[in-house]
């Protein structure tokens, strides 16, 4: 599909959208229905409101509907609050876009409009410092030349100016002729491909003869970005309003389900089938009674024709009374718990970059306990690991090595004399350092250089020229170039550029010498690309070991080469590379195919090498994750030597003999697979021995694996703790992510620049670093930091925190719930097992919303251990990752105690008050009285640590139960009338509570206790030292602690688990790293023919 766009021709402009920008969600007239229809789409809602609707029907409800809708409505009104207070400050940020005023021309004149008023086929004017209201193709600007600088932080998160070049049909057009261009623009249909816009423009005369010009994206100014340098810049309007590559590119991401939430889902299925169960079996019996014995009372009255839904009626009575098992506010409870996690990270000052004055932002707030359950960490190195501040240190030039004397060329005496003596292949070398990129040269006002690059690589390539002499100076759009070399003044033309991709690992451009006359490709790449583009005859072995040598420092190689062209092979292969680029179907295959035609025979003139230091805290941080548990993946396009360097420098892997590093290589199906095989038998012999064994592998044999072995890969990922995945482009970083969560791992993925944001979105935690790169990394991810160290302290603090806290806050609402229906039930073996309820409908809305809500929400404030402790002991993150405080286990716990809680509740407050003087009301009274002192204390049993707002919430809850229930008993219409009053002045009352809260609390506490001194886990050990201020544990010496708790932890699969290296999982024997590395097969059947094959066994995590 094309979109034909008419410049500068009204009858046309009503053809497409206008700009008006809309990203709100809801209006005026749809928000009711839309919200209610978004809230019921979740089965629990629709659950709760089916309850609500039988509650109206007054021959089955045992309490006034409002016990339901009174929270039903709270419920939904805050989420709908919630959701439209975002919403409303869309509209505002909208409203604010659309009526902004902006010059576009207009019957030849130009004229202020609003923004939202541009269309389709207007020409836009754009002045410095201004935003770009809509995507346009430039036209002109005030550089004679057509150029512009660009900001497009905005739009894809790079931080340096960009060059913007308008057409070659439109260059050096003046004001009048810009005001009255006419012509038509052939482009695709709107798309969110921000780097890629294969058009053409044809200008009608008198401007030009109907010539058909290429378009790129080098020719658009998009919407959000910003003019800079630049006097003023006009282009005609392509796309408006939600139809730019900025409005296509919006949209809501899809949620991530943390493990918890479905753990949590799996409770909420199990409780309901329990529930259901209750229902019938109660609903059966209550029929049978009604039948066998109630008709004989005289004081029960039945009649004998009764309809045929009267059987419906007493269990439909049990459902409504049991419906509060599953707890109705625990989803906002944990909305609202997890929005203070978030909130936490962006207010941690401990995360705070000063370098780069950048706070860490947590963008995600539904994820936070994910980060305390993560097994794997997949990681960019440059940029992440590194600084991405390139320095270049060394070169190989015509043979000759230069910097490794001193570790810096630039101070190198030899290369120093070799460019003072105009040494033919230095002099060459430099000139494709200076000339073969996109690096933008600015003066400052001082009178020096300064250039803005998009590639770190670049910048320093085009420094290092600099400093030794050869300066670029200026740069005027993609034609002219100018540079002083030893007081001398060189000036090229630019002809073509042949960009890099990730296919070609090559970047060229196309000059002409214009004192000599003549043209050149100067090209630049990774050694792989460049090496075979020798010409016949050259002797690269020179340049092979200089790469290795480099390499094995850790150093960043680039080869660089040129060659001289004929002029009719130009003019032959610029006839092509321009119908290329005319293509508006595969344009970017068709383009690569030429310029492949074009980069052969190339003289190989030397390789740079470029330094990246490893940033502050990165092998500390690496050690101390690893020691937690967490396993780490290396993916890098840098070279494989490269790779291994930094992985030593910064502890991902270790050096013989303590470690051993397997490398699966080869060109050819048979070779690779040969050599997984031989990495895979030597993993599946060694696993159990406590070396430390990682693999490597470049991006060619990984494309071969993951297209034909994916299933043998996939074991060696279970099987492996580290692995260094070299040559990967970004399309594969995401696959070994998907690879590594079919396995059930939790992952985390941490990059900082635009080629990692496939692998960051892919994984269940994404995390983005503010780097040099830009922003691009930060803004796709679920979290932001600005150093690679901080990770530690966002995993360790703050995932362990919020996982500890969500697992009591979920189970303590199930514990709620539970407790005051199973009080429902019992009762009902006293009432004819009728379905009648115990407690007024005021009191269950009020216990609810009020008094058990509020109290629990301050676990957000609870730490078992302080942050000191967390840090120095990472091992006992394990417990989060095996899900050891939210499991099957732990819930029936919870369970046993809430069933436990109801008896001696019902019991002590029937044998108290079930006489002939006490009413129903005080009986409820009681033991509702009975439950909020017990939860008190339940509470308050499992804080860890107290603030004075902990305290408050949960004993001014507690006093806040009285004044409510003694206001509401002073209300004579309230069906509580005079209630609490009676029964302060009892003393039977509160020896009553007194006795249930101690007969209730008496063995939980004698549990804890026993557990505490005779069966402590790690975390109560490390509880103790610091109660005690004494000597604080380490992995070291609670060796001998924990191995009992080894023994007792239930094995997370049904297959046996192998003996671990205390190094990497020092407390769980059981941990899920140990049960999925069992799984290997006695032969290499994985190799043959697929239908031969047995399917690849795979543990489940346990819950």
């Amino acid at each position: 599909m094309k979109r034909f766009v008419y410049i500068n021709d009204e009858s046309y402009q009503n053809d497409y959208c206008d700009n008006r920008i809309s990203n709100t969600k809801y209006s005026l007239l749809n928000f009711l229905p839309k919200n209610l229809w978004e809230q019921f789409r979740r089965f629990m809602n629709q659950y709760f409101l089916l309850i609500a609707c039988l509650q109206l029907w007054s021959l089955i409800t045992p309490v006034n509907p409002a016990s339901t809708w009174g929270p039903l409505i709270i419920i939904f009104a805050v989420s709908a609050t919630k959701e439209a207070w975002d919403d409303y400050n869309r509209y505002i940020s909208d409203k604010q876009a659309n009526e902004k005023e902006v010059w576009v021309v207009k019957n030849g004149a130009r004229k202020h409009i609003q923004a939202q008023d541009i269309c389709v086929g207007n020409i836009v004017w754009v002045r410095e410092n201004e935003e770009v209201p809509c995507d346009l193709v430039l036209l002109g600007t005030s550089e004679p030349q057509g150029l512009c600088h660009i900001e497009t932080a905005a739009l894809d998160g790079e931080t340096d100016l960009k060059t913007r070049v308008s057409p070659p049909p439109c260059v050096g057009l003046e004001f009048e002729q810009l005001h009255r261009i006419k012509g038509v623009i052939e482009c695709p249909i709107p798309d969110k491909d921000i780097r890629r816009f294969d058009a053409n423009i044809r200008l009608f005369p008198p401007f030009i003869d109907n010539d058909i010009c290429p378009l790129t994206i080098n020719n658009t100014l998009l919407q959000s970005c910003y003019l800079r340098n630049t006097e003023w810049a006009c282009g005609v309007a392509v796309y408006t309003g939600n139809e730019t590559k900025l409005g296509m590119s919006r949209g809501v991401p899809e949620p991530k389900l943390t493990a918890m939430d479905a753990m949590i889902d799996k409770l909420t299925g199990a409780i309901f089938l329990f529930q259901l169960t209750v229902v019938v079996v109660l609903g059966a019996a209550g029929n049978v009674w009604k039948d066998i014995e109630a008709r004989k009372q005289w004081y029960v009255k039945y009649d004998d024709n009764e309809p045929w839904y009267q059987i419906l009626v007493i269990p439909l009575r049990f459902e409504l009374l049991c419906s509060i098992m599953i707890p109705i506010s625990i989803k906002v409870s944990l909305d609202f718990v997890k929005s203070l996690y978030a909130k936490f990270i962006d207010w941690d000052e401990d995360m705070y970059d000063l370098e780069n004055d950048t706070p860490a932002h947590a963008a995600n707030t539904a994820i936070s306990e994910d980060l305390g359950q993560v097994e794997y960490i997949l990681t960019d190195k440059t940029g992440t690991l590194t600084e991405n501040k390139m320095i270049f240190r060394r070169c190989c030039v015509g043979g000759t090595f230069y910097g490794n004397e001193c570790g810096d060329a630039l101070r190198d005496v030899e290369l120093l004399n070799a460019i003072a003596n105009n040494s033919p292949h230095v002099i060459k070398f430099l000139t494709v350092m200076t000339l073969c990129n996109t690096v933008i040269p600015i003066k400052s006002p001082s009178g020096s250089v300064l250039y803005k690059a998009q590639s770190q690589d670049e910048d320093a390539l085009v420094n290092a020229a600099a400093n030794l002499h050869m300066v670029l100076v200026s740069k005027n759009g993609n034609n002219a170039a100018e540079i002083h070399f030893n007081r001398r003044v060189m000036r090229y033309e630019i002809l073509d550029i042949l960009e890099f991709t990730s296919d070609r690992k090559r970047m060229s451009v196309v000059v002409l010498d214009c004192q000599s006359g003549k043209i050149f490709l100067l090209s630049k790449g990774a050694d792989e690309a460049m090496l075979p583009c020798a010409y016949s005859g050259q002797q690269t072995k020179t340049f092979v070991d200089a790469v290795d040598k480099y390499a094995q420092l850790g150093l960043r190689t680039l080869c660089l080469g040129w060659r001289e062209l004929e002029s009719e092979e130009y003019t032959e292969w610029s006839r092509s590379f321009k119908e290329a680029n005319s293509a508006l179907i595969d344009r970017e295959w068709r383009v690569a195919e030429v310029c492949q035609k074009l980069e052969h025979s190339l003289e190989i003139l030397g390789v740079s090498a470029i330094e990246d230091r490893l940033q502050d805290g990165v092998p500390e941080t690496i050690e101390i994750l690893r020691q937690s548990g967490i396993n780490f993946w290396m993916l890098t396009g840098d070279k494989q030597n490269t790779a291994i360097q930094i992985a030593l420098l910064c502890n991902l892997i270790s050096s013989e003999p303590k470690g051993q590093l397997l490398h699966i290589n080869g060109r050819t199906q048979d070779e690779v697979a040969r050599s997984l095989e031989r990495v895979l038998l030597t993993m599946r012999i060694t696993s159990s021995e406590p070396k430390e064994l990682a693999f490597v592998v470049d991006g060619w044999a990984l494309e071969i694996i993951l297209t034909h072995y994916t299933e043998a890969f996939t074991e060696l990922a279970v099987l492996s703790k580290t692995a260094l995945c070299c040559r990967v482009t970004p399309s594969q970083k995401a696959q070994l992510v998907k690879l590594l969560k079919s396995c059930d791992y939790r992952t985390l993925a941490i990059g900082d620049g635009g080629n990692d944001v496939r692998m960051i979105q892919q994984a269940d935690i994404g995390v983005g670093i503010s780097g040099r790169e830009g922003l691009q990394a930060a803004r796709a991810a679920d979290y932001s930091i600005g150093k690679f160290r901080f990770l530690k302290r966002l995993i360790l603090v703050h995932g362990r925190y919020s996982y500890n806290r969500t697992a009591f806050l979920s189970q303590y609402s199930f514990y709620k719930s539970l407790l005051i229906c199973f009080i429902q039930i019992l009762f009902s073996f006293l009432s004819g097992i009728a379905g009648t309820s115990l407690f007024n409908s005021v009191s269950l809305m009020a216990y609810n919303v009020f008094y058990t809500s509020i109290p629990v929400l301050t676990t957000v404030l609870d730490k078992d251990l302080s942050e000191k402790t967390v840090m120095q002991n990472p091992e006992i993150l394990l417990y989060c990752q095996a899900g050891r405080l939210l499991n099957p286990s732990t819930f029936a716990g919870w369970f046993g105690r809430s069933l436990y809680h109801a008896i001696i509740i019902f019991l002590i407050t029937i044998h108290a008050y079930a006489n002939e003087k006490s009413d129903m009301e005080e009986l409820s009274m009681v033991a509702l009285s009975g439950s909020i002192w017990l939860q008190a204390f339940v509470v308050t049993l499992e804080m860890n640590s107290f603030t004075f707002v902990q305290l408050l919430a949960i004993w001014g809850n507690f006093i806040a139960f009285y004044v409510i229930n003694f206001f509401i008993s002073s209300i004579p219409a309230s069906g509580m009338y005079t209630i609490m009053f009676r029964l302060c002045r009892q003393p039977s009352y509160w020896i009553t509570l007194v006795l249930i809260s101690g007969v209730g609390m008496g063995p939980v506490l004698a549990l804890k206790y026993f557990r505490y001194t005779y069966r402590p886990s790690a975390i109560n050990i490390l509880q103790k030292a610091e109660r005690s201020r004494g000597p604080m544990y380490t992995l070291v010496n609670l060796e001998s602690q924990l191995r009992s708790d080894k023994d007792n932890m239930v094995s997370s699969s049904t297959i046996p688990v192998k003996n671990k290296s205390s190094v990497y999982e020092p407390l769980l024997s059981d941990s899920p790293m140990a049960s999925r590395r069992s799984l290997a097969p006695s032969s290499f059947d994985i190799f043959q023919p697929a239908h031969s094959r047995t399917s690849h066994p795979r543990n489940i995590k346990a819950n």
